[in-house]
């Protein structure tokens, strides 16, 4: 038996490397900021303390750390249930021959960034005349997973973004006015779109019916969400089922512009 064997490396090693990578890659994205990376991180804890045990040969606390490893795996289904969910759509809408995918090449290619920021600029202003005047508003930013099963329940449109359109949009009366808009790389795709209401518990009493819409979206895909409150004129921006804080316009575009891109 050669004592180096365990250094020779092969094609398919590397694969499984990349595939693991990209796995792990995957997970920490739909885990990064929630209250599931703490869940994930105990789990690992866990998992070590087994294995340590294992390797100690302390074979009482070793059976029961594995009893509760192979227990907990279903454990894990339930609790993880909508990042599972969330990674399947990812998983399933990345593929190379996806519109999106080549659009953002196209954007990296071009260096196409400072079209980004012109977009988040002109929703982010559109928002802030909207908050002077306590007007409702909820925008969809699709990203990756498809949103046209949300579409179909507005009217499918074809506009550019722009502040006195998004105003129009929203401005109290309007036919267009209930309901979200949904934005998909510079052009405003659908109106009047009916969104999923989330079913969180913990959700403050003083959010109404958009934000808990906006939660319910983010949480079962990875587009993001500006609301308008009506009642404080406040604006919220939601990723991954939560809110996400910003201290000024500025850091909110750039915010933006990074999801999105």
């Amino acid at each position: 038996m050669n004592p180096l064997e365990f250094l020779e490396v092969r094609i398919i090693d590397v694969l499984d490397i990349v595939l693991v990578a990209i796995l792990l890659y995957y997970i920490y994205k739909l885990v990064k900021g929630t209250a599931a990376i703490n869940i994930f991180t105990g789990i690992v804890i866990v998992y070590l303390i087994w294995k340590l045990t294992d390797i100690l040969q302390m074979k009482v606390l070793s059976n029961i750390l594995g009893g509760f490893i192979s227990v907990g795996v279903f454990a894990l289904i339930v609790v993880f249930q909508q990042e599972i969910r969330k990674l399947l759509l990812t998983v399933g809408s990345t593929n190379l021959a996806n519109r999106k995918n080549f659009r953002r090449y196209w954007n990296i290619l071009t260096n196409n960034e400072l079209s980004k920021r012109s977009e988040a600029e002109v929703v982010v202003q559109s928002c802030t005349e909207l908050s002077a005047q306590k007007i409702g508003a909820l925008i969809v930013f699709e990203r990756n997973t498809s949103l046209d099963f949300i579409k179909d329940s507005g009217d499918q449109v074809n506009m550019d973004i722009s502040s006195p359109v998004i105003e129009s949009v929203f401005f109290k009366g309007g036919p267009l006015h209930d309901g979200a808009v949904v934005i998909d790389g510079n052009r405003i795709v659908a109106t009047r779109v009916a969104l999923p209401i989330s079913d969180q518990p913990d959700v403050p009493v003083r959010y109404g019916l958009r934000h808990r819409a906006g939660l319910g979206i983010s949480e079962k895909t990875d587009a993001t969400v500006l609301v308008v409150s009506e009642e404080t004129g406040k604006i919220s921006y939601m990723r991954n089922g939560e809110f996400v804080s910003f201290s000024s316009n500025d850091n909110l575009i750039e915010i933006i512009q990074e999801d999105l891109n």
